[in-house]
């Protein structure tokens, strides 16, 4: 971890270091490129370029796009991006393209929780809503969920694959006796489900067992009780409800919440409501972004900037929006412990995830 000196106040302006100069407008290029490549992987996921490349032998444009059943041109042009970017090679002397194995195991539906590109689909949200956060930095305020209207599907496929890898396998396995408990019968609450696929991964999974989703947006408890009834999941009920206001007191054995606290409008309140809600000995399970709470420990985080360009875009906005507490992706784990302590939890243990490098998950008791 490095950290830049303060120039001195009053200080006589120092000539301009060439090298120093040179070096940071090709760092600039480099991310104006990488942003590029990363709309176009967008793009690649969404319609499927990457499945199909990676089942097929080296093709031309032609043959990929008929096998996407998309249009040529475009395919063309996108190929273009892809292996100028490095992502897909060339073989000028045969026209064909193709996706080589290592990076089909980070850009494919079959990669599961290392489908990165998934993930880039949030650069491509950043450019619809820039023009109104630009607006914010101007007047204040924030955004509604309401601006977002493709949020709750990128968050459900971004965190689908980690969820059906490492859910039942990995997270639950971090309270010790919590799953012979969901095997006999307990009552669970996820907060903030979204679109409720991790309430009924584990509804499949602990059939003994009743979940309850909780969210505040209709549309996506609707697509959590569509799946909850095409899996014929008779223990899996979902409530429209704003986390902040549970009215449920001492009612569940085991909560979840699953990156869905910081961009609450009052976490506090949440957390609050959340230790209310569980019975005495009750466990809140909470899976949060990877992160430190101070800055200068987050300079060798790889994905940092990412962290703080999705906070000031979506997660501090939407708060913002809501009159809340605009507390932001990156509220790190000392916030996050001192914040479940302060709400009333005993104990709070900290643990890294297999296969799930973006996120904590934190292991909460009540007395």
């Amino acid at each position: 971890m490095s950290t830049t000196a303060m120039p001195e106040i009053g200080a006589e302006a120092s000539p301009v270091d060439g090298d120093a100069a040179g070096k940071f407008a090709a760092r600039l290029l480099e991310v104006l490129n990488s942003a590029s490549i990363a709309v176009l992987i967008s793009i690649g996921h969404q319609t499927a370029l990457f499945d199909t490349l990676a089942s097929l032998p080296p093709s031309t444009s032609q043959q990929l796009a008929d096998a996407a059943q998309l249009e040529e041109r475009y395919v063309r042009e996108w190929l273009g991006g892809m292996v100028t970017g490095g992502v897909v090679r060339y073989d000028p002397s045969s026209l064909t393209y193709w996706l080589p194995r290592e990076h089909a195991a980070f850009l494919t539906r079959a990669a599961g929780p290392d489908n990165i590109a998934t993930t880039m689909q949030f650069v491509a949200m950043f450019g619809e809503v820039e023009q109104r956060v630009v607006r914010c930095f101007h007047e204040g305020g924030g955004l509604p969920y309401s601006a977002y209207s493709r949020f709750h599907d990128i968050m459900a496929a971004d965190s689908a694959g980690v969820m059906d890898s490492v859910l039942v396998s990995h997270i639950i396995p971090l309270v010790p006796e919590l799953r012979k408990r969901l095997e006999e019968g307990i009552d669970v609450a996820d907060v903030g489900c979204g679109q409720g696929h991790a309430i009924n991964v584990l509804a499949a999974a602990f059939p003994a067992s009743r979940f309850t989703g909780l969210d505040f947006s209709p549309e996506a408890i609707d697509v959590g009780r569509s799946e909850a009834e095409r899996l014929g999941l008779r223990n899996a009920r979902f409530e429209v409800q704003d986390v902040a206001s549970i009215s449920h007191r001492e009612a569940f054995d085991l909560m979840t919440a699953f990156d869905s606290i910081h961009d609450q409008a009052h976490p506090a309140t949440v957390l609050a409501k959340i230790f209310e809600a569980l019975r005495p000995g009750g466990v809140l399970l909470m899976r949060d972004i990877t992160a430190s709470s101070t800055l200068e420990e987050n300079l060798d985080l790889p994905w940092a900037s990412f962290l703080y360009a999705i906070s000031t875009l979506h997660c501090m906005t939407v708060s913002l929006g809501l009159g809340g507490d605009g507390l932001g992706t990156v509220w790190g784990e000392q916030l996050a412990v001192s914040m479940l302590k302060s709400a009333g939890f005993v104990s709070v243990d900290v643990n890294g995830v297999e296969n799930d490098l973006f996120n904590t998950c934190y292991v909460a008791r009540k007395a």
